[in-house]
């Protein structure tokens, strides 16, 4: 359009350019009047015309008539280069625009597939799976698709060949553990045990849980992690109050008020694992709480727009802004508990942030004031 401006522009100055220049008419030889008598021209440096009635003018009336020309010819080309021409400028400019987008519309398409499917593998690692598999001819756009594929399958390689090994590994270790606990137990019901055998023994039933915690945490974190195959409608208002009625007990034993809100909140998952995610929120909440005081875990369901959500409140230490997103890391501790803690493996909050991304789902947590935390995690509404 700018091109077709400045061309219709420059043609316009000049045409106007040389329809300014100054002619004369020279004649040489006898003029001839309309009477057909012969006369004698004007001076070869004398300008003249012949109106439509055949009479010589020279001299001003000449230049007037010449001057009239001039201006209908301005006029008349004022008309069809910028009139004309500018509306015709409009037209190919808006079929140039039309196909222009039907082009780029057909190229851009493969880019966009490209940008949608890192999108959404960026969302939900657990679309690992997905591929482009664009089709059409080998051309830059084709290459990159090609590109992106295989980079995509090997990191679908990697975290699954990870996922195995965990675990495997954690389902070998489970089996010495529960004999190392068996061998423990006996030991110390013998009728000839020892005070210190009975001691010794009370020590390694609690490393002996310890380690069971972990590795039941790391199988629960490797299976939070698969695709899931097989989804089915749940109320995570029954989750809540299946939940805190089996923490009830524990929260009761260490002084910590159980406050619980089961509103409708009906989702698609894995129950298993739904439950475990508010398993491990609430008992989070219970232990990671005040030594004294006013010490509550609060429960909410509920419904929101087109989704559903948990939101577990907690009294407790006071917790700086900037650690907050570390606390979902695996294996990550606050404060003293980074050197030893009986409170937990360490995974808790990493296997809630896990499960909720295999539901396409977020968590997010934010410091309470005064101490404490609030995590809410919002998954999709089931429509049905």
């Amino acid at each position: 359009m700018v091109a077709g401006v400045v061309l219709l522009g420059v043609t316009y100055a000049l045409f106007t350019a040389n329809l300014g220049q100054k002619y004369q008419v020279i004649v040489k030889g006898t003029y001839l009047s309309p009477s057909g008598t012969a006369s004698t021209p004007p001076r070869p440096d004398q300008a003249y015309v012949l109106n439509k009635d055949g009479a010589l003018l020279t001299g001003s009336d000449a230049e007037r008539v010449m001057d009239e020309q001039r201006e209908q010819v301005r006029q008349a080309a004022i008309k069809s280069l910028l009139t004309q021409g500018s509306v015709a400028l409009v037209l190919v400019g808006g079929l140039a625009a039309g196909f222009g987008w039907l082009v780029a519309g057909r190229v851009l398409a493969p880019l966009h597939r490209v940008t949608d499917t890192a999108r959404r593998i960026a969302l939900t690692p657990s679309a690992l799976h997905e591929r482009i598999a664009l089709k059409g001819p080998d051309d830059e756009v084709k290459n990159l698709a090609d590109a992106f594929d295989t980079m995509v399958e090997r990191l679908d390689h990697s975290f699954d060949g990870q996922r195995r090994f965990v675990a495997n590994a954690s389902h070998e270790l489970r089996t010495p553990l529960t004999l190392g606990r068996a061998l423990v137990e006996v030991a110390m019901h013998r009728r000839t045990a020892s005070a210190d055998v009975k001691e010794l023994g009370e020590s390694l039933l609690t490393i002996n849980t310890r380690h069971e915690q972990l590795i039941e945490g790391l199988l629960i974190l490797a299976d939070s992690e698969k695709q899931l195959t097989a989804v089915y409608p749940v109320n995570l208002a029954d989750v809540v109050a299946h939940v805190t009625a089996q923490l009830a007990t524990e929260a009761a034993a260490v002084g910590v008020e159980l406050i619980r809100g089961p509103g409708e909140a009906p989702t698609r998952g894995d129950a298993l694992l739904l439950e475990r995610l508010v398993h491990n929120l609430v008992e989070n909440g219970i232990r990671h709480n005040l030594p004294s005081g006013e010490r509550w875990v609060r429960v909410i369901s509920k419904t929101a727009d087109d989704c559903v959500q948990i939101v577990v409140t907690n009294t407790g230490p006071e917790i700086p802004p900037y650690e907050v997103e570390s606390l979902f890391k695996p294996f990550y501790r606050l404060g003293a508990e980074r050197l030893v803690s009986a409170k937990g493996a360490g995974l808790g909050l990493s296997i809630v942030r896990s499960v909720t991304e295999a539901h396409a789902g977020t968590v997010t947590a934010l410091p309470r004031e005064g101490g404490g935390l609030q995590v809410t995690v919002t998954l999709p509404l089931d429509p049905a």
